[in-house]
C-alpha cells in the first residue's frame, strides 16, 4: 500500500482514516466495527476532511499507544497487521502513516464499556442488546468459508488467479505469503497445507471437484408456473461452474441473450430498445447470491429461473446477519466477508450496502415493480417482474376481525393501515412476517397464542386474500409473506 493508494480511497465500509490526535478508546470503535464487520485498512495520521498528512513519526509514547488499541481497548483483542508507509507529511518532512489491516473473526468484539459496534457503510454502529445477540447467533453460521478443505492440496490452486489478486488488492509481499500471512485461506495439517473453501471458490482450478454444488445453474420456463413431471416446462438448462468470477460472468452473459428486448420508433424518430430488465439488476441479483449464499448449505446450488413474468434467483441460506426484508435497501452483513472483499476488489460490487437499494431504483425508474425477497428454511428468493406482471399481486390490505379485505391499489401497504385495521391477533402475524417472510402454523399458535384452527383461520384468510402464499402440504404448510410494507 503507498501514500497515493491511501489518498486516494473513499471511506466506505472497509476503509477509514483518523487523525494522529485521536484518543486509542475512540480509534478501538472503528477496530471493533470493522472486524464485527467484514475487516478493512484503518489509517492513522491522515485528517478526517481536508486529508492532511499529519505522519505518525516524533512522540514514540503516542505511537506506541495507538499501536497498542487492538489489545487494550477491544475485548478480546483485534487482530490486526500493522504497515509503516513512508510519505511526506504537511510540513514538507519525511514521515509516516500508520495502517491496521483489520481481520473479520467469527468472534464478536467490544470496547472497555462492554459496547459493540459494526460497521455499516462509513459509519461505526452502536448495536442495541437485540441487534449483538442477532449478531453473535448470525457469527456462530458464519465464516464456514474459512473451513478446511482437507482433500484438497495447494496443487489445487491457480496460482496466476492468486497473483492477479495480490496485484489488484495492492498486495506487496508474494502469493504464498498472502496465503500463508492472511487467515482464512489455508490451513496447516501434519506438515501440508490445505486450501479452505473460499480458497477453493476465488482461486479453485476445478472448484467443483470439491465443492460440488458451488456453481450457478441456469433455468428457462416456459409460461408462469414452475411445473414438474409429465408437464415439465423447462426449456434451457444450463450449469456454470469453475471459480466464482467465471460463474458471475457466464451466468450473467447467458442471462443477457435470454431476456427480450423490445424495439421501436420513438418520439425523435429513432429507434429505441428497451430491455425486459436492466443491465444491472441482472447483474447484481446474481452477484449477491454468489457473494452471501450459505457455503454451509451445501445440497444445492444458486438457480437462476427465468419466467415469462419475472426472473428469480435462489441462493442457499436466509438473510444474513442483520439483514431483514423491511431494511434489506440500507442494510449491509456479509456471511462471507473475505468473499465479498474479493468481489469488491474486482469492483462486482461497487459499494458494500448499496447494491439492493439500486436495483429497486432501476426497477422503479422503468416502471417496474421493486426487488421482492422471500425466504424459507434454507432458500432465499429474490424476484425481479417484468413489464408482463406489473399488477402482479397488486393488493393493499384493508382488515377488520381476523379477516382480509382487499381493494385494488399498491403493492405496498402501509404499516400504520395494517395496525389501525388489523385485530390484535393478525398484528402479531404479519409483524413475523415482514421481519422474516414465511410463517408456519405452529409458529402463529406460538406467537398468538391461539388454537390450530384459529391460526390457520387467519392464515387463510391472508392467503385467499394474496397478502401470503401458502406452500407444501397441510401438515408442513409454510405462508410466504407476498406484499411489502412501508413502515412510517
Amino acid at each position: 500500500m503507498t501514500i497515493e493508494d491511501i489518498l486516494s480511497r473513499e471511506e466506505g465500509q472497509t476503509f477509514d482514516r483518523k487523525s494522529v490526535r485521536i484518543k486509542p478508546k475512540d480509534l478501538a470503535v472503528t477496530m471493533i466495527a470493522f472486524a464485527n464487520a467484514d475487516g478493512g485498512d484503518l489509517v492513522v495520521g491522515i485528517t478526517d476532511g481536508k486529508r492532511e498528512i499529519e505522519g505518525v513519526d516524533g512522540d514514540e509514547k503516542i505511537l506506541n499507544d495507538i499501536r497498542r488499541t487492538p489489545f487494550d481497548f477491544c475485548a478480546p483483542s483485534v487482530n490486526a497487521q500493522i504497515e509503516m508507509v513512508p510519505c511526506v507529511d504537511r510540513t514538507g518532512k519525511d514521515n509516516h502513516v500508520l495502517v491496521f489491516h483489520i481481520e473479520p473473526s467469527l468472534r464478536v468484539y467490544a470496547n472497555q464499556a462492554d459496547e459493540v459496534f459494526l460497521r455499516v457503510g462509513d459509519k461505526s454502529k452502536k448495536l442495541s442488546f437485540d441487534e449483538r445477540f442477532q449478531l453473535m447467533n448470525d457469527k456462530g453460521q458464519s465464516c464456514y468459508e474459512e473451513t478446511a478443505v482437507y482433500s484438497a492440496g495447494l496443487e489445487d490452486l491457480d496460482m496466476t488467479l492468486v497473483d492477479d489478486y495480490c496485484q489488484k488488492s495492492g498486495y506487496g509481499k508474494s502469493s504464498m505469503e498472502f496465503l500463508t500471512e492472511n487467515h482464512g485461506y489455508v490451513v496447516e495439517k501434519n506438515g501440508k497445507l490445505h486450501p479452505t473453501v473460499v480458497s477453493l471458490l476465488l482461486f479453485g482450478k476445478k472448484p467443483q471437484d470439491f465443492l460440488p454444488r458451488a456453481s450457478v445453474r441456469f433455468i428457462r420456463y416456459e409460461g408462469t408456473e414452475e411445473k414438474t413431471g409429465t408437464e415439465m416446462n423447462v426449456i434451457k438448462d444450463v450449469i456454470f461452474e469453475g471459480p466464482v468470477r467465471e460463474q458471475i460472468d457466464k451466468s450473467v452473459a447467458f442471462l443477457a441473450t435470454q431476456i427480450k428486448e423490445r424495439t421501436y420508433l420513438g418520439a425523435d424518430g429513432k429507434f429505441v430498445t428497451e430491455v425486459e430488465f436492466p443491465e444491472f439488476v441482472r447483474q447484481e441479483m446474481i452477484v449477491n447470491a454468489c457473494c452471501h449464499r450459505d457455503l454451509s448449505i451445501t445440497g444445492t446450488d444458486i438457480q437462476v429461473k427465468l419466467f415469462d413474468d419475472r426472473l428469480v434467483v435462489e441462493s442457499p441460506g436466509n438473510l444474513p446477519g442483520l439483514v431483514r426484508p423491511d431494511n434489506i435497501r440500507h442494510t449491509h452483513f456479509s456471511r462471507n466477508p473475505r468473499l465479498a472483499r474479493y468481489l469488491k476488489t474486482y469492483k462486482y460490487v461497487k459499494e458494500f450496502g448499496e447494491g439492493v437499494d439500486r436495483m429497486c431504483r432501476e426497477m422503479e425508474a422503468d416502471g417496474l415493480l421493486p426487488i421482492k425477497y422471500y425466504k424459507n428454511d434454507f432458500i432465499l428468493r429474490a424476484v425481479a417482474w417484468n413489464k408482463n406482471a406489473k399488477d402482479a399481486g397488486s393488493d393493499k390490505v384493508a382488515i377488520s376481525s381476523d379477516k382480509v379485505a382487499i381493494s385494488s391499489d399498491k403493492v405496498a401497504i402501509k404499516w400504520s393501515d395494517v395496525k389501525e385495521k388489523c385485530s390484535p391477533n393478525t398484528i402479531k402475524i404479519l409483524e413475523h412476517l415482514a421481519h422474516n417472510g414465511s410463517i408456519s402454523n405452529a409458529v402463529a399458535r406460538e406467537i398468538t397464542g391461539l388454537s390450530s384452527p384459529g391460526a390457520r383461520k387467519i392464515l387463510s384468510h391472508l392467503a385467499e386474500n394474496k397478502i401470503v402464499s401458502p406452500e407444501g402440504d397441510k401438515k408442513s404448510r409454510v405462508y410466504h409473506l407476498m406484499v411489502e410494507f412501508i413502515f412510517d
